[in-house]
């Protein structure tokens, strides 16, 4: 059967023979009975994932506690690891050994980026809180977050270890490792976030 061109209207009575023939072939057809629903059975309501409140981060000293540089803690040993131009590398158990290579080899695009330069721990720390949050409920799955080296610092590396361990306290973090030379080199990292 040939299309009629959209430029031709069909003629009323086309129609109206259509429309016989059709009703026609549906004349011995019934509805089907409406069951109702089970007793008890209610319909279920699509998961919601639990948000928070933009800016507010809850008990955020206990996630992303502020580190001093002679604690001889956790962030001792944290200092060494980031110490002068050592490279940054964490991951969570189940993240695959390929996604930590194409993470380190700068393979997925990052799609927002934080600057921490010149801040202190308290600003850097509430900053990088709030992007990490922002960027998790924007559905961003790969961002960059430049801390820098410490190389100017009389203390040695203070971001750079706050960075190392906030980052690996905060559950929204899958993993991340230090960025390649065009990208900030070991004074920035790639941050892979849950999806």
């Amino acid at each position: 059967m040939a299309k009629k061109p959209s430029s031709e209207r069909r003629n009323p009575q086309d129609m109206s023979a259509d429309a016989g023939v059709f009703r026609a072939a549906m004349r011995d057809v019934k509805p089907l009975a409406q069951v109702a629903a089970a007793a008890g059975l209610t319909k279920l309501k699509p998961r919601v994932r639990a948000r928070r409140p933009q800016g507010v981060a809850e008990n955020l000293d206990a996630i992303m506690p502020l580190i001093a540089t002679s604690d001889g803690g956790e962030a001792a040993n944290l200092e060494e690891a980031a110490a002068g131009g050592a490279a940054l590398s964490f991951h969570r158990a189940g993240v695959r050994i390929q996604v930590m290579r194409r993470l380190r080899r700068g393979l997925y695009p990052t799609e927002d980026e934080l600057d921490l330069h010149g801040m202190t721990q308290t600003e850097a720390r509430n900053r990088l809180a709030d992007f990490i949050a922002r960027s998790r409920d924007s559905g961003r799955r790969c961002v960059r977050i430049i801390h820098g080296k410490g190389s100017r610092s009389a203390r040695g590396p203070v971001l750079k270890t706050a960075v190392n361990l906030w980052l690996r306290r905060h559950m929204d973090v899958m993993a991340f490792t230090s960025a390649r030379a065009i990208d900030g080199g070991t004074g920035a990292v790639y941050v892979l976030l849950r999806a």
